[in-house]
């Protein structure tokens, strides 16, 4: 076989920009690896990209979308160990300022960014890990104080506070936290979150539509919460203030109901309160290293999971129906959107 089959787009837009077409195999440079795409994971990330938040193509040129897959490798460029080859491999930034990303059935990328699968890891968990997995555990690790690094007691003695328990970044975050040992708290907004959160691993659950949320969460943390994992500042900012503990961070990753936020500024001076910024793409390259590495370790310990049974049901598209799972993820799709590259 030469040809491959891949979904790209060469303008932004909706949905139906996205096409299947063939496309040759590519052949992996020095120091990259080729990985045969088993299972693609769609994030916002992906179709705010294709609708142009990134700039997207915009010279005619073919871009493949998607950030975050799994797969094997089945073939080294130079300088590569060939003990690769065959490898079980999670990926991640596929397509960060780059052409190719994992809605394809072959894609060339340098070998840090497939990292080895465990054989009890199904390709279903490697392709949900990247964006979210990594974007958790930066919000984790960005505290005074530390960690940097996350391991089993890493996060003794510390409340973490997670906004949105059952999306994609609050499921890793309260496994990753759960995992190095803090005590979780998560905001959802209704019974079906609650219970996605609870079986995610969160010690607390509070619904904020039946709930004064401040007032319940201070309830359970009367010290106030250490992190705050936040994935809507514009919309939690008096909460996250109201139940913040002394020298606690609030790192927020997206900005879902609103653009903008409003310090109160002695509120936030007197607890020495940080308001942190978390853009997984252009983390420092230590923090991307030390994620990709405890992300690993957290793997390997069997932390972390997907599907119904751990918070993240799993909604499932063949490759040639990528616009579909584009559009599940763009209506707010409660779970996890992966794309069956090679038929189950």
């Amino acid at each position: 076989m030469t040809t491959m089959k891949a979904i790209v787009h060469s303008t932004t837009g909706g949905p139906d920009v996205l096409s299947l077409t063939e496309r040759p195999i590519p052949a992996p440079g020095a120091g990259e690896v080729r990985v045969r795409v088993h299972v693609s994971g769609v994030n916002p990330t992906d179709w705010k990209s294709r609708r142009g938040a990134t700039g997207g193509p915009g010279d005619g040129s073919e871009q493949v979308p998607n950030q975050d897959g799994a797969g094997v490798v089945d073939a080294v460029g130079e300088g590569v160990a060939a003990e690769r080859v065959g490898q079980r491999v999670w990926i991640w930034e596929a397509a960060w300022q780059r052409a190719d990303g994992t809605a394809q059935e072959y894609v060339v990328l340098p070998e840090r960014q497939a990292v080895l699968l465990p054989d009890e890891a199904s390709f279903d968990l490697g392709a949900s890990l990247g964006i979210p997995a990594l974007t958790a555990h930066r919000t984790l690790t960005v505290a005074d104080g530390g960690p940097d690094r996350l391991a089993p007691g890493s996060l003794d003695g510390r409340t973490v506070l997670v906004a949105g328990g059952a999306g994609a970044v609050g499921n890793a975050a309260i496994q990753l936290a759960r995992w190095a040992g803090a005590t979780v708290v998560t905001t959802v907004s209704s019974t079906r979150k609650a219970e996605l959160a609870r079986a995610a691993g969160a010690h607390h659950v509070v619904d904020y539509r039946t709930q004064d949320a401040a007032a319940a969460i201070r309830l359970l943390a009367p010290e106030g919460v250490d992190i705050v994992v936040e994935v809507a500042p514009a919309v939690n900012a008096v909460i996250d203030h109201a139940v913040a503990a002394p020298n606690a961070v609030v790192a927020f990753y997206a900005n879902n109901g609103g653009d903008e936020i409003t310090v109160p500024i002695r509120q936030a001076m007197m607890p020495n309160l940080r308001w942190q910024g978390v853009l997984v793409y252009t983390v420092p390259e230590r923090a991307k290293a030390n994620a990709v590495a405890d992300v690993s370790a957290a793997l390997a310990d069997g932390a972390l999971r997907v599907g119904e049974d751990a918070g993240l049901p799993l909604h499932r598209f063949p490759l040639e129906k990528t616009g579909d799972a584009h559009a599940a993820v763009e209506n707010d799709a409660v779970g996890k959107v992966l794309i069956d590259v090679v038929a189950r």
